[in-house]
């Protein structure tokens, strides 16, 4: 696969611009379904293993989907016809979540809407190998960040917004999901499946050369062996950035679990169903959207130093560090105020995680299997994500007093190990070297 001539920032803007609809939907999922869980009477003990639909559903379609969409060729192009497929899927489950009468259709709607965000998300990560040269590969990712950051702050803060505009009532006539939730999901959809569209639409894709097509048509290969193969060959980068991917996702998905129904009980004294509860919600969404802000403008930084050539590597132990100490300072808040401060801690975080761990493994991997070895990487987030799910319930239950809360911090201690573990990982400069 040759290399392609440099891309200015707004056609770099255009090829990711679909995530920003991909975030507005995930962001949506993220700080509402805990509490939809508990508005459809799921217990609070419950709720992590509700949770396992995101997390296994990465690991299975990730590594399908990049392994397939190297192989593809269509009129389309290559990966811009799982974008569409999955935002169509997405937008529709977005549509039928807040709607679900039960819990056990609103945890089968989330397995669908995680697969379908998924179908969309991993290919978008490859398209920045596919497309830019690996000097603008690190500004690619930062421009991913920047729009993920931007999708979040919107859908995160949405129903605390809608309620405040007068849009929408407090709760419902029935006392189930506030209506300020469901019109913020009818939105989410809306936003979802345009915003992956216009980059359909203004973002074409190189053709495979010729070789290549042939090569594959020759050769298609057993997925299971190449899945193999491929993580058994793993580049000595990507091994090593995997430890810190562990301990990183370990900690926010404590945070996604459980900071919101957290805070609703321990700082606003709600129960589901009641108006401090919502209370508690709505402004657990004010928080996520705070460190998705946060991560926006974090993110405009990064694009610039990037540009400037300052490491990866570096920008990526400062973010964890103001994360994990963002985390761990949750338990000591009591003033609903202070706990933006903690979660600005934590933005300046997320928008490294979304970003620099990317550009340090894209350009240790060879070209022609960006989608899968992307995909693989994923199993990196979700296996810590899986062991939170199923352990999380009991341990919060029968070793943390039920004190939601303290899980939060000790998400902040694993977010402070990723940055130790950081240590090991092989320099911007060796990256490409780092295959052994």
């Amino acid at each position: 696969m040759k290399e392609h001539r440099p891309l200015s920032l707004p056609a770099i803007w255009n090829m990711s611009f679909g995530f920003l609809g991909i975030q507005f939907g995930w962001g949506l999922q993220m700080a509402n379904m805990s509490a939809i869980y508990e508005f459809l009477g799921a217990a609070e003990s419950d709720i992590p293993i509700l949770w396992l639909a995101a997390p296994l559903t990465g690991l299975i379609v990730q590594p399908i989907v990049g392994y397939y969409s190297d192989r593809t060729w269509t009129r389309l192009g290559r990966r811009r016809p799982y974008f569409l497929a999955g935002a169509i899927l997405a937008s529709l489950a977005l549509i039928a979540m807040p709607n679900s009468p039960t819990l056990w259709m609103a945890a089968g709607l989330l397995w669908i809407l995680d697969a379908s965000v998924n179908i969309s998300m991993e290919p978008f990560r490859a398209f920045v190998g596919d497309l830019l040269p690996p000097k603008q590969r690190q500004v690619g990712f930062a421009m991913q960040s920047l729009l993920i950051g931007l999708g979040a702050v919107l859908s995160s803060a949405l129903p605390w917004l809608l309620t405040r505009l007068g849009w929408v009532e407090m709760g419902t006539p029935d006392g189930g999901i506030p209506w300020s939730v469901k019109l913020s999901f009818y939105i989410g959809a809306a936003v979802f499946i345009s915003a992956v569209i216009y980059t359909i639409v203004t973002t074409p894709e190189h053709p495979p050369e010729p070789e290549d097509l042939a090569e594959q048509a020759k050769a298609p290969g057993s997925f299971f062996r190449d899945v193999f193969s491929g993580i058994a060959n793993m580049p000595l980068l990507m091994r090593r950035l995997a430890v810190v991917q562990f301990f990183t996702w370990l900690a926010l998905f404590c945070m996604w679990i459980y900071f919101t129904p957290a805070i609703a009980r321990t700082v606003f004294g709600g129960t589901p169903g009641s108006i401090e509860y919502q209370r508690g919600l709505e402004w657990g969404g004010v928080c996520f959207a705070v460190y998705n802000g946060v991560a926006f403008g974090v993110a405009f930084l990064l694009v610039a130093l990037a540009r400037r050539g300052v490491p990866a590597k570096l920008m990526h132990r400062v973010g964890l560090i103001c994360a994990g100490a963002g985390l761990v300072s949750v338990g000591f808040v009591t003033n609903p105020e202070m706990l933006l401060l903690s979660m600005a801690g934590v933005g300046v975080g997320w928008a490294t995680i979304l970003s620099m761990p990317y550009a340090l493994l894209s350009n240790a991997i060879p070209p022609k299997q960006m989608g899968f070895y992307m995909g693989v990487f994923n199993f990196f987030i979700v296996l810590p994500q899986i062991l939170a799910a199923t352990l999380l319930g009991p341990v919060v239950q029968h070793l943390l007093g039920g004190r939601p809360i303290v899980a939060v911090m000790l998400g902040g201690g694993s977010m402070l190990l990723a940055a130790v573990a950081l240590s090991w990982v092989p320099s911007d400069s060796e990256a490409t070297k780092a295959t052994v």
